[in-house]
């Protein structure tokens, strides 16, 4: 007999997204796979062109789709999707302009804004015409160092509207954080918010825009947001004059918002990598691969329809945010919440689900842990009745974690756990409403997504733990890395381990269900709380400190999560103590950000490394946590390893 925790009933079933696009492709191209989502599955993986231009006409994509649906290359990124097709992103997600809510905002403090769907529009009609008479066009980059307000959402969109190439880095990140990502795409306007709140906390922005414009002296233009409810206090830091956003939106524009036709293969926005080695690397993703994905996952995957109530508990650096933002394209209004999340009440966000009959929810597995820990009941304080959807990512949801929503927050609702990544701004493997919720397991790959799980020599396995890979090009692969010569790190990144195949970097496995479990990464990017974050920001703040001779970071798995641990090796006459240990992490703090903090710091006598000098962080985490070390011949010092087993501090 099968178990499982949930399973849709078949009365709700017909009503979803997914059963009406079953019905669409069984008219449109005579594939009888209603409830059948590995029919549905394997027909898209094997016609991907007809797939994808099927997303486009369910979903009604604006644009004119023309004639080319893929331009094939036997090099799997240079796979081009709809070469000849003309869109506009912001066009596409504008598709109200009515009273009703398009975003609803709450602080931690509890101070709430609602913009409508109207003032959206006028919003973003005022914002994109000042900056298209700044002379930004097409393929120009706008940054924003923002929290997670409403104002960030209408400077996306206003970018988007022109043409131009967003950027984004929420304001945990530290100056050195922003500066290494900024100024590789040398932006000409920034977006900057004055300060913002967290954990009662009032932390000033503004203060770091000198260091900023010092570092990038591309920016021509800074625009200065306040925070909702709060008024901007005269800042003298930079002699470069700053436009105040509330005098930008003076209500002249009446909603004349001219959209640039761009090609679906134009840059939209670049995201960043962890930064494992070096800078963060830029990667930049496509107008029409984003939109496509969003509404496929949005959609199909996740059932959001018009009037729904889309809430993700993200920041404006993580790419989560961009997804929630592509809700608006369904006609669903936006939640955004920016602050501390159990802020005097551990069930803070639940207020929010509960006030604004939030449709669906999305949430961190760690989130989840934290609610389970405290003991929260969400269930018994608050009206959940209209929650139909509870997404899970991050860092992969436990057990526990599956068993506690079922128990503690409701009992019928669809828990969609989800991975993919900054990589491809969209998900590997999600929900589907056709097959029960299986605890401990991701459901199924997303569609026109070719996922398996393969050994180190490239043969597909089952129910054994392996390398996630996607086998088939698809719309939302990165068009290329910024600055990339030759697509050097591009083809590093995800090309190196399978010929042609693309390489994610995650140990996973699938189940005998034919779910997903998703165990973390397989190198050595850090994965705390499921932002992926890279040693080499720790390592630029820890060299600096005259104690230090070297040290290596690694993430360890540890209660459902990932947590950093850094190793370091004094130098002569010191010792580690907590002066040292305080330092460390206040630097950390500052430069990179609160995430990037270590949460044990021990001192070691020696680093591993190879032949030629590298780091060698994988070999450390499979020592700690008692994995195979692979290689041990390409080390200089492979006795070095020894030293990380037993470590007490590591079990506390």
């Amino acid at each position: 007999m099968e178990t499982y925790l949930w399973k849709i009933n078949k009365k709700k079933l017909e009503k979803t997204n997914l059963s009406r696009y079953s019905k669409f492709i069984k008219q449109h191209y005579k594939i009888n796979s209603y409830n059948n989502f590995d029919k549905i599955w394997k027909w898209s993986v094997e016609n991907p062109q007809v797939f994808w231009k099927s997303i486009w006409d369910f979903t009604k994509v604006k644009g004119n789709l023309g004639n080319i649906l893929l331009e094939e290359s036997d090099i799997f990124f240079k796979n081009k999707f709809f070469p000849d097709s003309k869109l506009n992103y912001a066009e596409n997600l504008l598709v109200k302009n009515n009273e009703t809510p398009a975003i609803i905002f709450k602080s931690e403090n509890g101070y709430k804004t609602t913009l409508s769907w109207k003032e959206l529009n006028l919003n973003v009609a005022e914002i994109s015409n000042w900056m298209k008479s700044n002379g930004i066009k097409k393929g120009d980059r706008v940054a924003a160092y923002l929290p997670n307000i409403p104002e960030t959402v209408v400077a996306y969109i206003s970018t988007s509207a022109l043409g131009a190439i967003w950027s984004s880095c929420s304001p945990d990140f530290g100056t050195a954080g922003v500066t290494d990502r900024f100024s590789q795409i040398s932006p000409k306007i920034l977006f900057i918010g004055e300060k913002y709140f967290y954990n009662g906390k009032t932390i000033n922005i503004i203060e770091r825009l000198p260091e900023i414009l010092n570092k990038i002296p591309s920016i021509e233009k800074v625009v200065v947001v306040a925070y909702p409810g709060t008024e901007i206090e005269e800042d003298k830091t930079t002699k470069l004059k700053k436009y105040n956003w509330k005098k930008l939106i003076d209500k002249k524009n009446k909603n004349n918002i001219k959209y640039a036709l761009t090609d679906f293969n134009d840059p939209l926005a670049i995201l960043y990598s962890s930064g494992t080695t070096g800078k963060p690397k830029c990667i930049c993703h496509g107008t029409g691969g984003v939109l496509l994905q969003h509404n496929k996952e949005l959609q199909i995957h996740s059932d959001v329809k018009d009037k729904d109530r889309v809430f993700y508990f993200t920041t404006c650096g993580w790419m989560m945010w961009n997804w929630l933002v592509g809700a608006l394209s369904s006609g669903a209004t936006i939640l955004l919440f920016d602050g501390f999340p159990m802020y005097k009440k551990d069930d803070l966000l639940f207020e929010f689900v509960s006030e604004e009959k939030v449709t669906l929810f999305g949430i961190s597995a760690k989130y989840i842990d934290a609610l389970n820990n405290n003991g929260v009941i969400p269930k018994n304080n608050h009206n959940l009745s209209e929650l139909k959807t509870i997404c899970s990512t991050g860092s992969p949801l436990s057990k526990e974690g599956f068993q506690y929503i079922y128990n503690k927050i409701k009992k019928d609702v669809h828990l969609s756990s989800i991975s993919g990544g900054t990589d491809i701004v969209s998900c590997f493997v999600l929900g589907n409403l056709f097959q029960p919720v299986h605890e401990g397991e991701i459901q199924n790959k997303g569609l026109g997504m070719d996922v398996d799980i393969f050994d180190d020599t490239g043969f597909s396995i089952q129910n054994t733990k392996g390398e996630l890979v996607c086998k088939k090009p698809f719309p939302s692969m990165p068009l290329k890395f910024w600055n990339d010569e030759g697509n050097k790190k591009y083809k590093a990144a995800y090309f190196e381990k399978y010929k042609n195949i693309w390489h994610h970097g995650d140990f996973a496995k699938i189940t005998n269900n034919g779910g997903f479990i998703i165990y973390g990464r397989s190198d050595t990017t850090l994965n705390p709380g499921g932002v992926r974050l890279g040693t080499a920001e720790i390592y630029n703040e820890v060299e600096k400190f005259e104690e230090i001779k070297e040290s290596i970071a690694i993430g360890q798995s540890w209660k459902n999560d990932i947590r950093i641990i850094l190793f370091v090796v004094l130098n002569k006459d010191y010792n580690l103590n907590n002066e040292i240990k305080d330092k460390i992490k206040k630097a950390i703090r500052i430069n990179a950000s609160p995430r990037h903090v270590p949460a044990k710091i021990i001192s070691i006598l020696e680093i591993p490394k190879t032949k030629n000098g590298k780091l060698v962080e994988l070999a450390v985490k499979q020592s700690i946590e008692g994995g195979t070390i692979k290689n041990l011949e390409a080390l200089a010092n492979p006795d070095s390893l020894k030293q990380f087993k037993n470590i007490k501090e590591l079990y506390e």
